[in-house]
């Protein structure tokens, strides 16, 4: 990683890593400190460097708290397939922190500014506390959903369907950490990023984003993408708004166990 580091303190944290964690577990004002302590130090990242290597160990989890990177694998033939955009509040390091070599590359799709926390230290202290753990299980479960969503993208959706899910994907998970209005988003990465996310080559993707911009469901302008008519497009992509049920309190579980 390029650039300085800063250490982490001294002021309301308010990482996008610790916004997304509040949609669906309570965490108490020692939960977050805990959690604030874990982070080493924080460092912004220059654009294209690369984060993690293809076959090679990765034994951190960065919260990306700006910017954005693309996890991906090229294969023999040199083509590459980007499997999934991380955004703020994503974790640089899931899964290939929990296998002994990285299963996919990461590289800094822009400038970005990552929480760096050591893998370690953040399983010593999931046994201290069990509801980090729960927690990390839940985001395992949305980024299994998030990468069953892009199978069927590939697999059976049609070009002008992937790129609409796509961008309701984009605004749903910007949505969830505060980078986004009710129907609009900055999306500050190429074309060829998004052709590659999709399988689409560069002239098909442009094709797709010219006939919603004329069945005026999106206005894209200067990496702006604004989502005219969110309804048509959730109709057009088959996409289904979906939020991780919350993670109940112990009591909870104590008393439905019970009855």
């Amino acid at each position: 990683m390029a650039g300085s580091v800063r250490k982490i303190g001294g002021s309301v944290w308010n990482s996008p890593f610790l916004l997304r964690l509040r949609h669906f577990v309570d965490l108490t004002a020692d939960d977050v400190e805990t959690l604030r302590a874990l982070i080493e130090f924080e460092t912004p990242v220059e654009q294209r460097r690369d984060l993690v290597v293809d076959g090679y160990p990765y034994s951190k989890l960065c919260f990306v708290k700006d910017g954005m990177a693309a996890r991906y694998k090229v294969l023999r033939n040199g083509k590459r397939q980007i499997v999934n955009v991380l955004v703020p509040g994503d974790i640089v390091g899931l899964p290939g922190s929990f296998l002994d070599q990285a299963p996919f590359s990461v590289i800094a799709l822009t400038e970005m500014k990552l929480e760096v926390c050591s893998h370690d230290a953040f399983v010593a202290a999931c046994y201290r506390r069990p509801k980090f753990a729960l927690a990390l299980s839940w985001l395992a479960v949305q980024e299994a959903t998030l990468y069953a969503e892009h199978i069927v993208d590939i697999g059976r959706r049609t070009p002008v369907e992937r790129l609409a899910h796509l961008l309701l994907e984009f605004h749903a998970r910007l949505s969830m950490v505060g980078r986004a209005s009710a129907n609009a988003f900055d999306l500050p990465i190429s074309q060829e990023v998004m052709s590659d996310a999709l399988g689409l080559s560069v002239p098909h993707l442009n094709r797709m984003l010219a006939k919603l911009r004329k069945d005026g469901m999106v206005v894209a302008a200067e990496r702006r993408i604004e989502l005219i008519d969110m309804k048509a497009l959730q109709r057009l992509a088959h996409f289904q708004p979906t939020a991780l049920s919350r993670i109940p309190a112990p009591l909870q579980v104590e008393q439905e166990l019970i009855a």
